[in-house]
């Protein structure tokens, strides 16, 4: 994992954390996100970030379906996700090119009224405390169900896989990248983020890739591109 700081538990994260709303947007303990930063506020979010040493950033999707119209600071969802910056580039033309690595989930308890751009949340980590235990519940995994999905996915939308990788990522590392990937809306991205345990994630990701394919078959519609 590369992470060279280890956290244990709740306790060892801030109360505060600063946010990054992004529709369809999915982090997960250990998972790692790139991240294309080019809005002033961001930018000044991550250096704030980079300035206070903790290098936490939270990735949390907007509610778009409770939120005003054209709303610029749209209302979020109620749970999103940490994660450490652990690699960073300067672009050379402004932007920041990033990659998050995801420590746990969090409650929102309250966003906050700051001066700063970007948008900052109280949080709460305890509802999470198993997302700090790496494999947690892998073996609840019904794994071969899961690789029947995914080769079914692949197979409708002609895709490829390196099969080998997949065969050889634990439970753990399989689904929770599987279901960051997913081509799935914010609706899906949000249940299984907020699934409470990794099993109920993956039945989530295949019930929703079944229904997904079983709507392509009947309507006829043309494979991803």
């Amino acid at each position: 994992m590369p992470i060279n700081i280890e956290y244990r538990g709740p306790t060892d994260l801030p109360e505060i954390i600063p946010v990054f709303p992004l529709p369809g947007a999915l982090l997960l303990p250990r998972g790692q996100m790139p991240l294309n930063i080019f809005e002033p506020r961001y930018l000044a979010m991550v250096d704030d970030s980079l300035r206070d040493g903790h290098r936490l950033i939270g990735m949390i999707q907007p509610d778009v379906a409770h939120s005003r119209k054209n709303s610029d600071k749209p209302t979020l969802f109620g749970v999103g996700c940490v994660g450490r910056i652990t690699q960073l580039a300067e672009s050379g033309d402004g932007r920041y090119i990033l990659e998050l690595t995801g420590i746990a989930r969090f409650k929102v308890v309250q966003e906050l009224e700051v001066l700063t751009s970007y948008r900052q949340c109280k949080v709460d980590f305890f509802a999470f405390t198993d997302d700090f235990t790496a494999r947690k519940g892998e073996d609840a995994v019904n794994r071969e169900a899961l690789l029947v999905a995914l080769a079914d996915f692949l197979k409708a939308n002609n895709l490829k896989v390196d099969w080998e990788g997949v065969e050889s990522a634990p439970n753990e590392a399989l689904v929770n990248a599987l279901a960051m990937m997913s081509p799935y809306g914010p609706a899906e991205k949000q249940a299984m983020l907020e699934a409470p345990d990794l099993k109920t994630r993956a039945e989530i990701l295949i019930a929703v890739t079944e229904m997904d394919l079983a709507k392509k078959r009947t309507s006829g519609d043309p494979p991803l591109q």
